[in-house]
């Protein structure tokens, strides 16, 4: 499953960069060409009036000065002295064509050299039947006006527009690939590290049942022979009474472990922030407390709370009465005999309080501490079960997490200390 979601995250990421890629050198290649056409068009519409014929069909009447263009001149001299225009910077190569009436070339002139048909040429722009356009089987862009004594076209080369063209789009499949190629491989390093929390969350998930599984299989196997025993006739009343309490004692086991099971599932599907108001930590810390100092004097075991006043923080009362309960019973659980309990809540700093309850008892190694808030987790090789099923610490996490508080635990020889921050209010 995480393969199949990692190769999807990866095919997703690269079509959207391909779509993107496709979009940007689209819209380039597109404004590039449009830029050269009309680069090309202006040039020949500026050539075609220069040389005395504009594009609304009319000649251009130019101021010459009196004396100039005698009657009975050539042509040329009346029209004036063509224009040399090869020596503008930027100006496309010209061909300039004029016909009679009919259609019959008449004068061929230019800045560049045509050593193909005239006429073929004038046939080719005339079949088009445009006033402007590309012929495409001559490489010549054309621009076609109307006067008086007939047609004049103006031609010019469009092969350094196409190889401009062919440049860009070379230059664009390659930069294109690049990028394809350095973006597949920033998406498989991305890939890692955006599936590696669902990839942690399916493991813990998995480890989840697996642990709920075996912790639930222990006491319906013991519930299991009790109950065949108990229909045994074999037995009398004291060992049916005996195994009555086994089953009774076994199903209180399951009810606490399913209580916490629902409390886990409780805080992940949001409960808390359901219930979430600015709450009295420190009346609350002692609520908590108060229930313990009985079980705590029959374990001769000694609760002392030191509680700072009016400490107030956001968040939901009842949950965070119970990460108090669970660190108090958590401590006289395994506190040693004749030792103390101590509940403080203090301020730290202008924005933060931390509620702390230590205990002095077996000492926890340093290699367990990490794992301490994990679910079904227990030092074993430190403290005993005494019917924890490693789940409050782990409730106790998700609701200070929840709270955008932190908890941890220090242990320094006997000494343990559960330690909670939160931001206060």
């Amino acid at each position: 499953m995480l393969r199949r979601l990692r190769i999807k995250f990866i095919c997703i990421n690269m079509a959207i960069v391909l779509a993107m890629l496709l979009v940007i050198f689209g819209v380039e290649l597109r404004l590039t060409r449009t830029n050269l056409e009309r680069e090309s068009t202006e040039q020949l519409e500026l050539v075609n009036m220069r040389l005395g014929r504009r594009g609304d069909g009319d000649f251009e009447q130019r101021e010459r000065p009196e004396g100039s263009g005698e009657p009975g001149a050539p042509p040329e001299a009346q029209r004036g002295a063509l224009p040399d225009l090869s020596d503008q910077r930027g100006f496309l190569p010209y061909l300039l064509i004029r016909c009679d009436a009919e259609g019959a070339v008449e004068e061929v002139s230019g800045n560049f050299t045509y050593d193909g048909d005239a006429e073929g040429l004038v046939a080719a722009a005339a079949a088009d039947g445009a006033e402007r356009g590309v012929l495409s089987d001559y490489g010549l862009r054309y621009l076609r006006s109307e006067g008086p004594d007939g047609l004049s076209y103006v031609f010019t080369d469009v092969s350094g527009e196409q190889s401009t063209m062919r440049d860009l789009v070379r230059t664009s499949l390659i930069v294109g690939g690049a990028s394809l190629v350095g973006f597949f491989l920033l998406s498989l390093l991305l890939a890692r590290w955006a599936v590696r929390p669902v990839e942690e969350a399916w493991k813990q998930q998995k480890q989840f049942v697996s642990d709920a599984s075996h912790e639930l299989k222990t006491p319906l196997t013991v519930i299991t022979t009790n109950a065949e025993l108990l229909q045994s006739p074999d037995f009398g009343e004291a060992e049916r009474g005996r195994f009555a309490d086994n089953i009774l004692m076994m199903a209180r086991q399951m009810r606490g472990l399913v209580e916490g099971l629902l409390d886990l599932a409780r805080v992940d599907s949001g409960a808390v922030e359901r219930a979430m108001g600015e709450v009295d930590y420190s009346a609350l810390c002692a609520e908590a407390a108060l229930p313990f100092e009985p079980l705590c004097f029959e374990k001769g075991l000694t609760l002392r709370t030191e509680l700072a006043e009016n400490v107030r923080v956001h968040g939901s009362a009842g949950h965070l009465r119970q990460v108090a309960e669970i660190l108090l019973d958590n401590a006289q659980k395994y506190a040693h005999p004749g030792t103390e309990i101590v509940m403080t809540l203090e301020r730290r700093g202008k924005g933060h309080c931390v509620l702390t309850v230590a205990d002095r008892g077996d000492p926890i190694p340093a290699e367990d501490l990490p794992h301490l808030f994990e679910r079904f987790y227990r030092a074993d090789k430190a403290r005993s079960r005494d019917g924890s099923y490693g789940l409050g610490l782990s409730i106790a996490q998700n609701v200070v997490t929840v709270h955008h508080g932190k908890i941890w635990c220090e242990s320094h020889g006997e000494d343990t200390a559960f330690r909670v921050q939160l931001p206060t209010v």
